[in-house]
């Protein structure tokens, strides 16, 4: 049956600033954005979201989630189990890009593909790539393009790693071949065929990526580093991959206490970025959510935690309240800069007509507060309505 929200009043960031401005959605699409909507001549059953004094957002774009799990570094004991949606929703995030990360071997990109196409029937919007850390490529069809081109949830190639003593060390052919592959497939698909780095703190950070741009015909925008801002020299590097066209992407949970003595927190990421006239449009933010984090007690032992999706928002949260950088700049950085990132704009990332009704609800204290997905109100008064199917 056909239904209807209209969200009156809100001070609306789509995610540039459009003012005070009523939203009506319709079997989860954005139909209409106006200064006032008339309730009255609206024949399906109708939902009213008052947002007055309240900033409304699009819904999180979270390019890099562990949603069948992560970790394992530390013993089989350490490998977190698959992602609830909750966590993802209660965090703002109603778009995740699901990675496979340090364990393909017990881990699988069919798995990945399964959880992901359970995610988007419980609700929100997900996406996979295709790999993990090491090469050769562990994929489902024979190569990556073929996944790429196949798989309709397979937006490109990833997490590789680089710079980090769980690396496979690919060489520069090697990864010049694979672009190659996520630049064919993206093309023969409408996809945009991206590739995404893990990079870890080796000395070496980003060269290699560089060093590929100046000696191939790839263009940079395939190029998206991630945890760039875990270690001072990456950082800097980065700045230079943004100013050739390529993406860089803050992880959110970094902090100095969690073994990143060098690191730059993210929210002062954004802020230094924009200060040294980086292209804004460049960075991203992702969660590295549900990978896992080991963590030294007291009396010396390691406690295994997975990584929180809610670090996401805290670190929108806190650039915003820091006032360094424009608010559209900021929300940008976690909702329509990695949607054109990954091909999925306009669709995804942005609030306007023919978009997808997800967004975020931020009350006055700029908490999540309500969070709808394809036109479905999961999140309400900063309590969990739909959860997935296996949540207690």
């Amino acid at each position: 049956m056909a239904n209807a929200i209209l969200i009156q009043n809100a001070n609306l960031y789509a995610p540039t600033p459009r003012g005070i401005q009523d939203i009506l959605i319709v079997n989860g699409s954005i139909v209409k954005i106006a200064p006032h909507i008339d309730a009255a001549p609206i024949e399906l059953p109708l939902q009213v979201l008052d947002a007055a004094g309240r900033m409304v957002i699009p819904g999180y774009v979270d390019q890099h989630v562990h949603i069948i799990g992560g970790g394992g570094e530390s013993g089989f004991y350490s490998r977190t189990p698959e992602i609830m949606l909750s966590n993802l929703t209660a965090a703002g995030i109603t778009t995740v890009i699901g990675v496979i990360g340090t364990d393909g071997t017990s881990r699988h990109p069919e798995t990945l593909l399964a959880k992901a196409r359970g995610l988007t029937q419980e609700g929100i919007t997900a996406y996979m790539l295709t790999g993990s850390y090491e090469l050769p490529l562990h994929t489902i069809l024979e190569d990556a393009r073929k996944d790429i081109i196949i798989v309709n949830e397979c937006l490109g190639i990833g997490e590789i790693a680089l710079s980090d003593h769980r690396s496979s060390e690919p060489t520069k052919d090697e990864l010049t071949k694979i672009l190659t592959q996520a630049r064919l497939g993206g093309m023969l698909s409408g996809k945009a065929g991206v590739v995404q780095f893990h990079m870890g703190v080796g000395k070496k950070g980003i060269g290699l990526l560089l060093d590929i741009l100046a000696d191939s015909e790839i263009p940079a925008k395939h190029i998206i580093p991630t945890h760039i801002n875990r270690a001072f020299h990456l950082f800097e590097q980065a700045k230079e991959l943004a100013k050739k066209g390529g993406y860089i992407d803050i992880t959110s949970g970094i902090r100095e206490q969690d073994g990143f003595p060098a690191c730059v927190k993210p929210s002062d990421a954004i802020a230094q970025l924009y200060s040294d006239g980086v292209p804004m449009e460049q960075v991203t933010m992702s969660s590295d959510a549900n990978g896992c984090m080991s963590v030294v007690l007291p009396d010396g032992s390691a406690k295994q935690l997975a990584v929180d999706a809610s670090s996401f928002h805290e670190e929108v949260r806190d650039a915003l309240l820091a006032g360094i950088v424009p608010a559209e700049q900021v929300i940008a950085v976690a909702t329509s800069n990695p949607a054109r990132a990954n091909g999925l704009y306009p669709k995804k990332g942005c609030l306007a007509v023919d978009s997808d009704a997800d967004m975020i609800i931020l009350d006055e204290n700029l908490l999540v507060d309500t969070v709808i997905a394809k036109g479905k109100v999961m999140v309400q008064n900063k309590k969990v309505l739909v959860k997935g199917t296996f949540e207690d």
